[in-house]
């Protein structure tokens, strides 16, 4: 499904009716073919470890085909207007920051997802819904694959849309020892008559 955005004109986007469209509702979200994360605990505990989210901190990630983390960044929200246009500028400026576009693509190949660390329980409110749809726009923008967003708040994690959480973790809570996610690959072990070998032929 190709996403599009809604006008950018400055009257439009001064008037209350096109603020409204700037949030994307539950069933509008389920509706978009947003593609499912294969392993969502250990995407999430991987960017908890990873950023050590605190209430009102986004971390927006960007996977590849094989679902593995190629870039992140975490910042915090200090505005308190859940304006999706607003917080589309603020994950799109981050995108810029972390990771080349692929607007060269004609089909995109990796997929951002956002983890939101808020207060409250994890039930749908209007705030989640501006980032769902400012993540939709910026990865329209960016040359992305729309992908999940999850809230962390204390009660655990929650992928919106899927009916998929988990009690851990949660926010606040420590990091998981078992997070390895986006770790640089383990160096090989070396030694042995193959080792000698390969030695001995790169020093020819």
């Amino acid at each position: 499904m190709t996403f599009g955005f809604a006008p950018s004109s400055a009257a439009s986007l001064s008037t209350p009716a096109a603020s409204a469209h700037r949030v994307l509702e539950p069933a509008e979200w389920a509706a978009a073919g947003i593609p499912l994360l294969r392993s969502p605990r250990e995407v999430v505990s991987g960017l908890h470890a990873r950023h050590r989210p605190g209430p009102a901190t986004a971390v927006v990630a960007v996977l590849d085909p094989d679902e593995r983390l190629r870039a992140s960044a975490s910042f915090t929200r200090h505005s308190a207007s859940a304006d999706g246009w607003l917080l589309r500028n603020a994950l799109l400026a981050q995108l810029r920051r972390v990771i080349p576009h692929d607007l060269r693509r004609r089909t995109p190949v990796r997929t951002a997802v956002l983890l939101y660390c808020r207060d409250g329980d994890a039930r749908w409110t209007e705030e989640d819904g501006a980032w769902m749809w400012g993540l939709r726009d910026a990865c329209t923008l960016h040359g992305l694959r729309c992908g999940a967003y999850i809230t962390l708040t204390r009660d655990g994690w929650q992928v919106l849309g899927e009916g998929r959480g988990g009690r851990h973790p949660s926010a606040g809570s420590d990091p998981e020892p078992f997070a390895t996610y986006g770790a640089p690959p383990r160096i090989p072990r070396t030694g042995g008559a193959a080792s000698d070998v390969l030695r001995r032929a790169a020093a020819r």
